[in-house]
This record gives structure tokens, sequence and C-alpha cells, in this order.
């Protein structure tokens, strides 16, 4: 993105003028060199953080029905290996169920701007891809001339789909027109496995156009009246379908330059108001460099502050005798992002995706229990059938603080503060609890490298002896080693002969 390069919208050879916000992703991931040592630290950090949430939605067979290939029994020779489970997939179909692993618990990292997201979910299609592309080479294939991917050119895939993905969302809301985030997930993922799958410039962006001509999915399946499993899934469907335009624009289809500015029929007329893309920064590495990993709680990251002060409540009633029994009501003071995503303060939690995405429920949840656990959302749960629970539920209000709204948006803090007052039956008031920034969060990024890991080793353990839990964390922590070790050979490690349901 130089300033040589700025002035120029087309490519060499061709006279059809691109959009610059086009270009300028195409000319991102084929020319800039990522040279940040804490981008690639932290992005080894996800690599296993991501893995990890994957395999912890196979415990759940909402998530596995999902999985698998589209005719059951099909095995694609040399294809995509899907961690935990037995499947050989083509790489398209290993997008979608690699995607759709991660996203499954909305437990992976996250990224908080004007647009919310999950750059990690972009791993879907890179892992898929890079891992085809390395069997059917070591098989004697030709593909992108033959070569063989490492986790290092993994990570970089990484580091550049979380950049485009998270720049895009910095200055510029979609749910604010209806869409939903993983348009951004689609967009990311087609411009680095193009590049991944040998595609030159030009048709790197033409995959780009073609990501953003295809349909968008509407928010609507992440809120009331329609919260549904969808949006667990949504992810996996956008990996799937960004390899899916790769691949296409790879056997000669054409791309769609100005599907973003042309008048009436573009992008910007019809699905973004008539409005431009507005950009705070280049692409470099800024993104993966200070996303927020989610530590503590599998719960949307607008509640993990509000989580951890009712935790501390919890203890504070305990030191006085007291329970939830004895909350009248509760206040959270909160962000304005918090009130429009997940405050449900008196809507009937119908489902599983429901209860992930209420701050109240969530919240009562952990003053309940001192708990907040992936099987607490579950129809029939313990938490999700507690009467007190739900009775709290609703004595639970939000109120936006616009300090704390300026915060979230301040791209030198990017907190996500919530507040907790609550009040007791017999009159009392407790101090106020405030926490700005989650675990996971840059400012406590050391201090929650060791929950991390930990996180990690937990969701391994279900599904692999002991010695290969130790082979496997001990191998995430060795960045070097790790770096330097084909793709489909860290692959193979993952793989189970037999699905556990």
């Amino acid at each position: 993105m130089s300033a040589s390069r700025a002035a120029a919208t087309t490519f060499p050879g061709s006279n059809r003028e691109y959009d610059r916000e086009i270009k300028d992703i195409a000319d991102y991931v084929h020319n800039y060199k990522i040279s940040s040592d804490l981008a690639f630290d932290t992005a080894r950090w996800v690599f296993i953080d991501t893995l990890g949430c994957g395999l912890e939605a196979l415990r759940f067979k909402s998530c596995v029905n999902q999985l698998g290939p589209v005719v059951e029994g099909t095995v694609v020779p040399n294809g995509t290996r899907v961690p935990g489970t037995p499947y050989v997939l083509d790489p398209v179909n290993g997008a979608f169920n690699i995607g759709a692993m991660i996203r499954w618990l909305d437990y992976n990292d996250c990224w908080l701007a004007a647009e919310w997201g999950h750059p990690s979910d972009n791993l879907g299609g890179i892992l898929a891809v890079a891992d085809w592309i390395s069997r059917t080479n070591r098989a004697g294939g030709k593909l992108v001339g033959g070569k063989i991917l490492t986790v290092k050119d993994v990570l970089e895939a990484m580091i550049k789909a979380h950049e485009i993905q998270g720049v895009l969302a910095l200055e510029n809301s979609y749910n604010k027109v209806g869409l939903d985030h993983v348009v951004l997930v689609k967009v990311a993922t087609t411009a680095v496995v193009s590049k991944m799958l040998g595609l030159n410039e030009q048709q790197t962006a033409d995959a780009v156009t073609q990501a953003w001509v295809d349909g968008q999915s509407l928010r609507t399946y992440r809120h009331s009246p329609n919260t549904m499993s969808r949006k667990s899934w949504a992810a996996g469907d956008a990996c799937q379908r960004a390899v899916n335009l790769a691949l296409k624009v790879q056997r000669g289809e054409q791309g769609v330059p100005t599907v973003l500015s042309a008048p009436v029929w573009g992008f910007y007329d019809v699905l973004f108001k008539g409005k431009k893309f507005q950009f705070q920064r280049p692409y470099g590495s800024y993104v993966m460099e200070n996303v927020l990993f989610k530590v503590s709680y599998p719960a949307e990251f607008h509640s993990q502050t509000a989580i951890e002060a009712a935790k501390r409540i919890h203890a504070q009633l305990k030191e006085r005798g007291k329970s939830a029994e004895d909350i009248k009501d509760v206040t959270i003071r909160t962000h304005e992002a918090c009130v429009r995503i997940i405050d449900k303060q008196f809507k009937p939690m119908d489902n599983f995706a429901d209860r992930d995405h209420c701050v109240q429920y969530m919240t009562a949840v952990m003053l309940v229990f001192n708990r907040l656990e992936a099987t607490d959302y579950t129809d029939g749960g313990e938490a999700a059938t507690s009467e007190l629970v739900e009775s709290l539920r609703k004595r639970i209000k939000c109120v936006e603080d616009p300090q704390f709204t300026k915060d979230y948006h301040n791209p030198d803090m990017r907190t996500i503060p919530n507040a907790l007052t609550v009040y007791l039956n017999d009159g009392t008031v407790l101090e106020e609890v405030v926490v700005q920034a989650p675990l996971g969060h840059k400012q406590r990024r050391e201090e929650a490298k060791p929950e991390i890991l930990a996180k990690y080793q937990r969701h391994l353990s279900p599904h692999y002896d002991q010695a290969k839990v130790k082979e496997l964390v001990s191998l995430g922590t060795d960045a070097k080693t790790l770096e330097n070790m084909a793709v489909d050979e860290y692959m193979d490690k993952y793989v189970k002969d037999k699905m556990d349901w």
C-alpha cells in the first residue's frame, strides 16, 4: 500500500479499473511482509487456542451433526483432515467443518470495533486449504509448484486474515445495516487462500470481488426473535464459500472490479445505504497484535468483564454469609455494544443460542453457581432450568455509560468495560465492581498465557491420551519447532479413527 501503488487502480496488462478498496487488499496479501515478532507469537497462541475450541465443540452432538462429508462415506484422496474426527474431505467442505467447529461454542478470539467478529474463524479456510495442498503435493501433486506448506505459512495467513477482517471492521458497522460480520470472514479468507492457491495479485482481487458480490448473511439469526444455532456455523459457511470462490477464479472465473462502488448495483448502494468504507489505518499486523483472547468463559465477548465482576461479587456474598437468593436486583453499567447485542432482560430464553447471547443470563448463572460453562446453556441443564437464575435474570438491567462506549472505541484502549452494582433484599448496596479489560486483552496478555495454555490442555484431554496431550501442549509452546513443521504432519497429530459420539 505504498504511495506509488496508491495512484493506480488497474493491474499490469489490464485496462479494467478496480475499486481502490479491492486492490489494496490484494496488494497487502501479495506484497506486505509480516516482520512483527509480536504478531507471530500472538498468532501461535491464537492457533492452538482456536484448535482447542474446535475440539471442545466435538463434545456437543449438535455440532457433530453438522460435520462430515455431504454424502456419507465419501473420502477424498489426500484431502483435508478434520481435527478430532476420521473425516478426509475436499477443501471446500473441509473449510466448513473446521470453521463450524471453531465457532460453535463462541470461545475463540474476538475483535471489537464498529463491527464485531472473531478473526480466528478464518482458520477454517486457511487450514483446510493448507492441509489439502500439502497432502496432495506430498503424494506427487503439483499444486502451487508442489510446495509443502508449514505451520508458519498458516500463521502468516492468519495474521493477514485477521488484519483484513479487523481493519474493515474498525470504522464500518455491518450490523447496523442488518448484515452479519461473517461477510468479513468470507472476504478475508478469500484473499489469503487465493494467494495460498497460487493466484496472482489480479486474480486475488477478482476472488475478493466475488466474495463481496456474493449474497451476504442477514444478522437476524443472532437476534430476537430468531436467535438460533445458525450463528454457530455461519463462520464455517463463510469459510466454505470463500474457498469455493477462490477455486472458481483459479479455474478462470472473472472478477467484478467495481463491485463496491458501481451505482445502483454495487455493494455500497445495495447493502450499505450508499456509504463508502472508512479506514482508520493501513493494513499491517495491528489486529493480530491487539486481538482479544476469550480465556475465562465461553460467552459473547461483550459480557466477559461483567461475568468476571459477577464472580468477584459471588465471593463477596459468600464472605457475608449470603448468596444470590439475597439479591434484590443488579445494575450493569456498560457500553453501547453490549446493550445492542446481548441486553435481553425480559426476552424468554428459547435455546442455547439465546442463553450465550444474554448478558443477564450469563451474569445470573455466575452469581448463582459461581461458574459459567458451555453446558450451562444447554436445554434442560441445571442452569437453564434454574428458577433462581430465571428470576434473577429479569432483575438485572443494563445502563449505558457514554465513557465506557468511548473507551471501547478508543484505538489506544479498546477496553470492554462493565461494572456491576448489587442491591440486596436487606437494603444493603454492595460497592460497585468495575472490570475494564477482560483476561485476554492485550493489557493482560502475559497474565492470560498460562490460562490460554490450560484452556488448550483442557480441550485436548477428552479426546486424546495423556501422552498425546503432553506432546501437543509441548509442541504448541515451542515456537521454532511448530513453525517449521509441515501442516499435514501437524494435522495428523489430531486424527482420530472414530468419533466419540
